[in-house]
């Protein structure tokens, strides 16, 4: 495919490098020359200098071959006029980065009057993912496949834990829990679980699960999987914004402590449900009148990576709440996960893995047939969820009658909405949604298969 990426900051050298691995051809567009250059030589794709809004640089971009326009700049009203103009110039599909809460209300609008492949918004989809894990404090982070019926659920293994000692294929039978586990991460490495691997302390470990079977998995393992009931809120942005309203409508009660008082009095306007704190989360005295010892949840979005991390490690320090820490730069995340920080979240990487996914959905009209896909651990391991077609090579077979490559595990099945936990003895059938897991990127459901 050719696509065109506007604004070279993180989240556009994040999509540059992603989308170009995967074949795609990628011209980037900026302003700025530097970035431009840097872009392009890092990634070995097409760079254009200038302003990625007006007709000459699209055109000089190849808006006229281009299959997709992608805009994320650091401007909400840049972005809508750069699909705009991709819409009149090139008639391809659009993809729109828009930040503005006021915006955000108008999305479905903008999307179908402006002819929008997608909307994105950073903040808010950060929002739901730390939502999603407060509701689940058990988890690290949550992913979902099959539209929500089957869960890929990340927790580290704690001490003491009955899985501690026990091989993956005792699960079924001593847990008489139906999961699977799809991967195990044990410091700097990264396994794809097989029959015979053992547990240890501080394993990271990947599941798949029915959201009840996952329930009933983490009460078996005596791992606290029921919602928290309050959340204390270190930051008051727009990230803020959304992670209230979605928690409200969860039951779940909200204090924000935020040092600007014009934001507070904004906050405490729109929200009436939300408890507003006008105050500095660094002086421990707040944390403390706060109540950060009994919270149910401690997250920190404020707008300093630093203050975020050193604001966690102190509430796990002095709370045994949920953690969640939003990082805005992704250079330093090999360093942050040895900090053992609960869940982090990396806004861009959320932005740019719904746009990749997006763009994995275009190829599957086009001659692929994988429906999302997922970095289970990033630059290591991914899962692929593929609709399965009559011409397809495994349609009938046993899987433990097929020749799978080593490093691939079946993980989940889905036939007329009911999950299927795969054992050797099931089958793949035309229609079925197949989540497979893999060391190496998958195209194609037919590659799983050895030559």
């Amino acid at each position: 495919m050719n696509i065109i990426i506007v604004g070279c900051g993180k989240v556009g050298q994040t999509l540059a490098e992603q989308l170009n691995e995967e074949g795609n051809d990628i011209t980037v567009i900026d302003m700025v020359p530097a970035k431009v250059n840097e872009t392009a030589a890092r990634y070995d794709v097409l760079g254009v200098i200038g302003n990625g809004a007006t007709h000459l640089t699209q055109q000089e971009a190849g808006i006229r071959n281009a299959d997709l326009l992608i805009a994320v700049t650091g401007s909400d009203e840049l972005n809508l006029l750069c699909c705009l103009i991709a819409k009149k110039a090139g008639n391809c599909h659009t993809i729109a980065r828009v930040r503005s809460p006021q915006y955000s209300i108008e999305a479905p609008y903008l999307k179908e009057e402006l002819g929008l492949a997608m909307v994105i918004n950073p903040e808010q989809a950060a929002a739901a993912e730390i939502a999603r894990v407060l509701r689940f404090p058990s988890a690290i982070k949550i992913d979902t496949f099959a539209k929500g019926r089957v869960e890929l659920l990340k927790f580290k293994l704690p001490e003491g834990s009955p899985l501690e000692g026990l091989a993956v294929k005792e699960i079924s039978t001593k847990l008489h829990c139906d999961v699977l586990v799809c991967t195990v991460e044990r410091g700097d490495n990264a396994y794809i679980a097989k029959g015979d691997f053992r547990f240890m302390e501080k394993d990271v470990i990947s599941i798949i699960a029915s959201p009840k079977n996952a329930n009933s998995f983490f009460k078996q393992i005596k791992y606290k999987n029921t919602s928290v009931k309050d959340v204390m809120i270190v930051g008051g942005g727009n990230t803020t914004h959304y992670l209230c309203e979605l928690l409200n409508r969860s039951g779940i009660d909200v204090k924000v402590i935020e040092k600007d008082k014009e934001r507070c009095e904004e906050i405490a306007e729109n929200l009436e449900y939300v408890t507003v704190i006008n105050g500095d989360a660094v002086d421990q005295q707040v944390l403390f009148e706060e109540g950060i010892e009994s919270a149910g949840g401690f997250v920190a979005l404020t707008n300093l990576d630093e203050e975020n991390i050193l604001l966690s490690l102190f509430a796990k320090s002095v709370s045994r709440g949920k953690l969640v820490t939003k990082v805005n730069r992704i250079d330093f995340d090999d360093v942050i996960r040895h900090l053992e920080l609960d869940t982090v979240i990396y806004p861009k990487n959320i932005t740019a893995e719904s746009i990749v996914r997006y763009v994995r959905a275009m190829k599957n009209t086009i001659g692929s047939n994988v429906e999302t896909l997922y970095s289970i651990i990033k630059g290591k391991i991914d899962a692929a969820e593929f609709i399965i077609k009559e011409n397809s090579p495994v349609v009938g077979k046993k899987l433990m009658e097929m020749k799978l490559r080593p490093s691939v595990l079946v993980a989940s099945i889905m036939r007329d909405r009911k999950v299927i936990i795969p054992r050797g003895g099931d089958t793949i059938e035309v229609g079925d949604s197949v989540i497979i897991v893999s060391d190496f990127p998958l195209h194609d459901i037919a590659e799983i298969l050895e030559a």
